[in-house]
């Protein structure tokens, strides 16, 4: 605690205390301003301004300090100043009040609750974030709530001060009248239950509901303007249409069909959308034998001799369409169709809110999933088009392996790619803009990588800026600005992989008018819905993740949503998202790192359990990488976890079981794991947070225990 932090505590300490030592309480009191109101008031009339400011002040110094005796004070000055300037002074000197107590219990507690319990507070901030001016116009208009509490606890959150002011000041008006207007009947006035009748506090309730019925009106009326213009039809064909056949059209379809919906499929190309086509699959077989390829320059390691591989390219390549192959049946029209799902081959067009246009046939439908999935982003830089490009959707179509390959990004897909490459062969020159690769990782997990690269014989080149490509004499060159100085470098091919794109256009959303964000992604709430309460939207297309698993998480509440829209719907819950690179070696991720958790001001305990020491590792000579673990600090709560080796997106699934059910570091401990296994390392990791966090003065005690019973034994065999 800072000093300015002490020198608070104890101002604040020595005012509460002179409050109840000096029993200042005795006058706020009903019984004492009833006694006084005559001198009061007669003081009043002879001092009106010092009268008026003193009792201004003081107000504001027992709202600030929390005191009892607000209610009272509010009485008193309806009885001394009467309705008008009792109204505006108690008004103001409340709010004024109020706001001082929220400041300082953001300046004094807020940092410290974030920092130990903003895992449990992340919903609520964003909550407040979103909605916080309701809540507290709700807090407000319902007297049944200590207003103290409610300062105090708001000072916690992230609500803006200046939104606190205002709307505490709205929201204690019509309480501030009540209490003000009772006040100027102040002889009446028996107890305060006198005041609060039941009808009363039931209008304060029905105040307070009233900004929830207000949102939801405005929510119906902004529903109701979105379809105005549209003619809904009296009978619809279907309950849902699905655009789009990749990950969450698919499972989208599937869960519709299962509930015995009536629900049409529209894919333009290939079912099974990029994983199966352009993505997951294809890369992992590229992976797979690329990491054959690799393996066998390590033959001298696991005893061998020597080892050799003769392979074509091609082959290669055309492994990994045989692969999309076996796996294409169950993305297929004919397996959905005989799940029950109404599967159309071509183009979409979304005509109406209820009505989408394919193959000149125009369908009605009650709600629509717009699940159109994302493309390769391919930057305006000048001259890539003269060079010609590869994307991750086009690559494929290689048979010819490029000796030098250029691959533009150090993300996950231009990572793995990148390697891939250079193992089969090619000379790979990575070029990356910021100043390390995989940047969304700690800085040492990409700096593992980023070795095993330079290992490998990969150029990696970060802090370089692709600014212009060139054909010169046939040469194909880049030129990258790095350090303030323009590189040249040769290529063959180039790979760009520098994200992707929602796809957003060429089917209707633009001539409906549904709302993009600023990532040109399909706007949706919590709940999936756009700006059209029946068009829903899920996987790469709305983001914020772009992951096959995310796409069919998101896809389940899609469904529902729609389906049952009216009687239920759910939030999409994204407290617990996995994630891999699938590099060599393999990182993979689930909750925070620490990147993320400074950003986030949470505190966090770091755990590491270095691979190097497992046996099965060992054994299988891939001794390296880590495991890496943030906890509440004291605590055994998972926070997020990074695992570094080999299989690490299989050996990080015990993690995330653990975080979605809140399973903490000892249960882990726990459990019995197979030996020897990779997945022991979660073990180790756990063995390590407790030897961190072993009770020392306990075992103190314990030592001394045994040694006490070390000498009874010894006094007793003697005695014997």
């Amino acid at each position: 605690m800072n000093h300015r932090k002490i020198l608070l505590v104890l101002t604040l300490v020595v005012l509460i205390y002179s409050f109840f030592a000096f029993d200042i309480a005795q006058y706020l009191s009903l019984d004492f301003i009833k006694s006084q109101q005559a001198a009061i008031e007669g003081y009043y009339q002879t001092h009106p301004l010092f009268t008026a400011f003193a009792f201004f002040g003081l107000y504001i110094a027992v709202t600030a300090l929390s005191l009892p005796g607000a209610v009272i004070m509010t009485l008193a000055g309806g009885a001394i100043f009467g309705l008008l300037w009792g109204f505006i002074i108690v008004s103001f000197a409340s709010t004024i009040g109020a706001t001082l107590a929220f400041l300082v219990s953001r300046f004094l507690l807020r940092d410290t609750v974030q920092s130990r319990f903003g895992d449990h507070l992340s919903a609520i901030n964003q909550g407040i974030e979103k909605e916080g001016a309701f809540y507290l116009f709700t807090l407000r208009l319902v007297p049944v709530f200590p207003f103290f509490i409610i300062n105090l606890s708001m000072g916690l959150t992230p609500i803006r001060t200046s939104t606190f002011y205002l709307v505490s000041q709205l929201g204690m008006l019509a309480g501030t009248l009540v209490f003000v207007n009772a006040g100027t009947q102040l002889a009446k006035i028996d107890s305060l239950q006198g005041i609060l009748s039941p009808g009363l506090i039931f209008s304060f309730i029905l105040l307070g509901i009233f900004p929830w019925i207000a949102k939801k009106i405005v929510s119906l009326t902004k529903a109701r303007k979105a379809l105005k213009g549209y003619v809904k039809p009296k009978k619809f064909d279907r309950n849902i249409i699905v655009i789009g056949g990749g990950s969450a059209g698919l499972v989208t379809s599937y869960i519709a069909a299962a509930i015995k919906a009536e629900v049409t499929l529209i894919e333009k190309h290939k079912m099974g959308g990029d994983c199966l086509n352009t993505g997951c699959v294809p890369s992992k077989a590229l992976i797979r034998s690329a990491k054959f390829v690799a393996h066998q320059k390590r033959a001298t390691a696991l005893g061998f001799k020597s080892a050799h591989v003769e392979f074509e390219f091609a082959d290669v390549m055309e492994r990994v369409q045989r692969v999309i192959k076996k796996i294409e049946p169950h993305d297929s029209v004919e397996r959905y169709k005989s799940l029950g799902v109404d599967v159309i081959t071509g183009e979409a067009k979304i005509t109406s809110p209820y009505t989408v246009e394919v193959n000149g046939q125009i369908l009605t439908t009650k709600n629509i999933v717009i699940a159109t999935g994302a493309r390769p982003f391919v930057p305006p830089i000048p001259g890539i088009d003269d060079v010609g490009y590869f994307t991750s959707d086009t690559v494929w179509n290689l048979r010819k392996q490029p000796e030098r390959l250029l691959v533009l990004g150090g993300g996950p897909i231009g990572c793995e790619l990148a390697q891939a490459f250079a193992r089969l062969g090619s000379q790979v020159i990575q070029v990356q803009r910021g100043e390390r690769i995989m940047e969304r990782e700690d800085p040492e997990i990409s700096e593992r990588v980023m070795k095993r690269f330079i290992d490998e014989g990969m150029d990696v080149r970060v802090n370089h800026s692709a600014k212009e490509f060139r054909v010169e004499g046939g040469r194909k060159i880049v030129i990258c600005e790095h350090q303030g100085q323009d590189v040249e470098i040769e290529f063959d091919e180039v790979l760009v992989a520098l994200g992707r794109a929602a796809n957003v256009t060429g089917f209707g959303l633009e001539e409906l008018g549904v709302t993009l964000s600023e990532r040109r992604t399909v706007e949706v709430n919590d709940f999936l819905q756009t700006n059209f309460p029946n068009i829903y939207a899920c996987g790469d297309v709305a983001g914020p993740y772009q992951f096959t698993h995310t796409a069919a998480h998101q896809a389940w509440y899609a469904a529902v949503n729609a389906l049952f829209s009216g009687f239920k719907s759910f939030k999409v819950d994204y407290s617990v998202i996995p994630w891999a690179t699938f590099t060599e070696p393999e990182v993979a991720r689930v909750g925070l790192n620490e990147l993320e958790a400074i950003d986030q001001n949470i505190a966090y305990e770091v755990t590491s359990y270095d691979m190097e020491e497992l046996d099965r590792a060992i054994a299988d000579e891939e001794a390296h990488g880590v495991v890496k673990v943030l906890t509440v600090p004291g605590k055994d709560k998972i926070l997020g976890v990074t695992i570094v080796g080999e299989h690490a997106g299989d050996v990080i699934a015990e993690y995330v079981a653990a975080m979605r059910h809140g399973i903490g570091l000892n249960k882990i401990l726990d459990t019995i794991h197979i030996y020897p296994t990779l997945a022991e390392a979660n073990k180790y990791a756990a063995g390590e947070w407790k030897r961190a966090h072993a009770p020392q003065r306990l075992l103190q005690w314990v030592r001394r225990f045994h040694v006490w019973r070390l000498g009874s034994v010894t006094t007793s065999n003697q005695s014997q």
